[in-house]
């Protein structure tokens, strides 16, 4: 069976690898999985034929066969659990890179957002140069806990998982900050993360679907 996901027509971020369907690619290309993808405007996303997939108007949705998915966290994870190579063969370890993909999502996240959206939406309002501190500082408590955890280890939980899929695919959000630069060691797992030739493939995919240029690797 096909596997299709949809992604932007036109990315907000230009095809840099920020928007979701990137993380969708990346395991796909993990686990060599052949894939298609459906490119949709802001228009049809709101329209009744996407939104039976994703009742949110969002992007990506995932279909194969009878099955369609959306929210990044539950495809990856159906495509880890279904393909071997994102997920640990023994049971306690894969527990535990599932863990780390609830605590990208769940932990990690959301103060990055919160802060992309202070930058984005909030930059004019009156007070938002006393909230921004707050913000960014919400964001540091976050990545020096995940600093002290990861230590001088190269990825989260022994071998590359699912887990660390989804916390560089949330790190990536910034990395044009600057943030991470205080954190040498997250610097670093971001970087192996990209140099991931399967993250290197999804990434060019996405880039070509956004500029019209066949990936050049």
């Amino acid at each position: 069976m096909t596997i299709t996901i949809t992604a932007f027509e036109r990315s907000p971020d230009g095809g840099k690898g920020l928007a979701r369907d990137t993380r969708v690619r990346w395991a796909l290309e993990e686990v060599a999985q052949p894939y298609e993808v459906r490119l949709v405007s802001f228009r049809a996303m709101k329209e009744p034929a996407h939104l039976a997939l994703h009742p949110f108007a969002q992007i990506p949705t995932y279909e194969e066969g009878g099955l369609g998915l959306f929210e990044t966290g539950a495809i990856v994870f159906h495509i880890a659990e279904r393909h071997a190579g994102l997920l640990p063969d023994d049971a306690n370890a894969r527990a535990r890179a599932i863990t780390w993909m609830f605590a990208a999502l769940s932990t990690v996240e959301p103060p990055i957002l919160e802060l992309e959206t202070a930058k984005l939406l909030e930059d004019d309002k009156s007070w938002s140069a006393q909230r921004m501190p707050l913000v960014e500082d919400r964001v540091r408590n976050r990545l020096g806990q995940l600093s002290r955890r990861l230590g001088d280890a190269d990825w989260l939980d022994g071998a590359f998982s699912a887990g660390d899929l989804m916390m560089v695919s949330v790190l990536l959000r910034l990395k044009a900050s600057g943030m991470l630069d205080d954190y040498p060691n997250l610097s670093a797992y971001l970087a192996r993360g990209e140099a991931r030739p399967a993250y290197k493939r999804a990434f060019d995919a996405q880039l070509a679907a956004n500029t019209g240029k066949q990936p050049t690797g």
